[in-house]
């Protein structure tokens, strides 16, 4: 139990090299998004990923060079499947999800929160961790595409171009209807 022998201590030492500069090879041939967790396949391949690697560590019945089949795998569907979402919008809808706005100009949007299963003392403290205090000083608060909260605040949006089609979804409509135009989140464009 503490101790089985050396034998064992050794292959894992070898094994755990070798894997070791598989998975580094690997990784390096197939570029920065493989761990850049971008959506939730980018996450799942991240940690299928090390689990791969410890089992080849740790399980004498995989050998080195299956081991390293099974990681060059799954970065090769890793890779198949960002190209696929990239040239294919419904495969992209499949894959990642949309950025979702659980702010607006310093109102919280209670439909959001729901849909996502979020609590509005998240989303303060998300507000307190990017160094604000005050609510009402947020031009935006988004649940990116990998599950991280960015935070805008009236002074950081500028032209609002980052903020793409959050501007004009359904929500943004019904704002329209409650807000004269020209107020905040009005999309300013270039002068000629």
């Amino acid at each position: 139990m503490w101790f089985d022998s050396w034998s064992d201590i050794g292959r894992i030492v070898a094994v755990g090299i070798a894997a070791y500069v598989g998975l580094m090879l690997v990784l390096r041939g197939s570029g920065k998004r493989t761990l850049s967790q971008l959506n939730a396949f980018d996450f799942i391949v991240t940690v299928a990923l090390g689990s791969t690697l410890a089992t080849i560590l740790l399980n004498s019945t995989v050998s080195w060079a299956e081991g390293v089949v099974a990681l060059g795998l799954l970065t090769g569907l890793q890779l198949v499947v960002a190209w696929i979402s990239s040239h294919w919008p419904k495969v992209r809808s499949l894959v990642t999800a949309a950025p979702t706005l659980l702010v607006r100009d310093g109102m919280i949007v209670p439909e959001a929160l729901r849909r996502h299963r979020l609590t509005e003392s998240e989303v303060h403290q998300a507000i307190r961790s990017s160094g604000s205090g005050s609510l009402s000083n947020m031009a935006a608060v988004v649940l990116e595409t990998n599950g991280t909260i960015s935070v805008i605040t009236s002074t950081q949006l500028g032209d609002g171009s980052a903020m793409g089609s959050l501007l004009d979804g359904p929500s943004r409509a019904r704002d329209r209807r409650r807000r004269p135009e020209g107020q905040r989140f009005s999309r300013r464009r270039a002068a000629p």
